[in-house]
């Protein structure tokens, strides 16, 4: 059985994105991965798809999601550290990345907050993987 993540941030157009993109083509054994914001946005940042692209992961179709876009039920909730309070999503677990936003910055400030992310991913995958979530 998949636990069902969801990765919030304010936009949904950077970190949230990546993480979820990480999140599919690492961990689809164990994770049915979603993104989403809590306010709209028109794009997913240039750079955040450029730099997942280097890593050879497609982010091209991606699009800002709202919290009305994911399962009104997830099981792991994961914010990025915006300091956005989200609206009550019913989950069993929940964590906070505490990731600064590059948004505005260079492509290696992407690419460094591209790295951790799946750093985290990794570890949460991991951690789901041994039970301890």
């Amino acid at each position: 059985m998949k636990k069902k993540v969801a990765f919030v941030c304010v936009h949904n157009s950077c970190r949230s994105q990546m993480a979820e993109a990480w999140a599919k083509h690492l961990g689809k054994d164990v994770l049915e991965a979603y993104s989403a914001g809590t306010s709209k946005y028109p794009e997913v940042k240039p750079k955040a798809v450029q730099v997942m692209e280097e890593v050879g992961i497609d982010m091209s179709k991606h699009y800002p999601k709202l919290l009305s876009d994911i399962p009104e039920k997830i099981d792991i909730l994961i914010t990025m550290g915006c300091g956005v309070i989200c609206p009550y999503i019913p989950c069993d677990y929940s964590e906070d990345w505490g990731l600064e936003d590059p948004s505005g910055g260079s492509i290696e400030e992407f690419r460094k907050t591209r790295d951790i992310i799946k750093e985290k991913v990794e570890n949460l995958i991991e951690r789901i993987k041994n039970k301890k979530i």
